[in-house]
């Protein structure tokens, strides 16, 4: 039998109240197994980076259950939080969020930093996950000597570095050209296929929600099927 690793039972996410109420979800229930690739996809909008937020544990929904790995979210507060998301989760999103003026190193050792692993430690894994992504040899540069491509990849190896089980990726080539995207969209699925992490990915890119193995259609905040979001 198969494990969800992310569950959400009528999940809802308002904003604001009275007449200026947005509802950004209303009763979303998924599952996600442990190893898959799902692709939650929509239009501006819809709800997708929203539900995202909520399922990473970066925001918390107004009403309705999440679980991650058999765990109540709504009972994970303070650090317990904020361990259990460092040590589970990798975040790839379209904008990078590194840091400038520092070297590719210190930024992909940024998360074990967080976890207070030790110096040494740190750079031994930070180094073995540039290694990984072919960018060794930038491990000195600032990141605003890198390219776009190989700023993604910086963010992907920052995202390996604590060896998470689920990665999630937001719009992650929606800065890149074409050739480009296609290296980081083969690098995510090749870390889901060959190492098991659990990749979700949020796009309007119907190309790239196609290679996943699972799509999951928003349409208004709610769960609909393909052919209502092509309507």
């Amino acid at each position: 039998m198969t494990t969800s690793v992310l569950s959400t039972r009528n999940l809802t996410k308002q904003y604001g109240s009275g007449s200026a109420r947005f509802d950004a979800l209303t009763g979303v229930t998924i599952d996600i197994a442990e190893g898959e690739s799902v692709a939650i996809v929509g239009k501006s909008g819809s709800g997708k980076s929203t539900l995202m937020h909520i399922l990473a544990l970066l925001d918390s929904p107004t009403s309705g259950e999440l679980d991650v790995d058999g765990v109540a979210a709504a009972k994970l507060k303070g650090t317990r939080l904020n361990a259990l998301r460092n040590r589970t989760f990798g975040f790839v999103f379209q904008q990078f969020f590194l840091t400038p003026n520092t070297t590719v190193l210190d930024n992909v050792m940024l998360p074990l930093k967080i976890a207070k692993i030790g110096t040494r430690e740190r750079k031994r894994r930070a180094l073995e996950a540039l290694e990984q992504l072919e960018l060794s040899d930038k491990a000195k540069a600032k990141t605003t000597e890198l390219s776009g491509g190989q700023k993604q990849r910086v963010v992907i190896a920052r995202a390996l570095v604590n060896n998470p089980r689920i990665i999630f990726a937001d719009e992650p080539t929606g800065n890149l050209d074409s050739a480009t995207s296609a290296v980081v969209e083969d690098l995510l699925f090749r870390l889901n296929q060959e190492k098991g992490i659990t990749l979700v990915i949020v796009t309007h890119d119907e190309e790239l929600a196609a290679r996943a193995s699972r799509r999951i259609y928003l349409k208004d905040g709610c769960v609909v099927d393909g052919t209502e979001v092509a309507a």
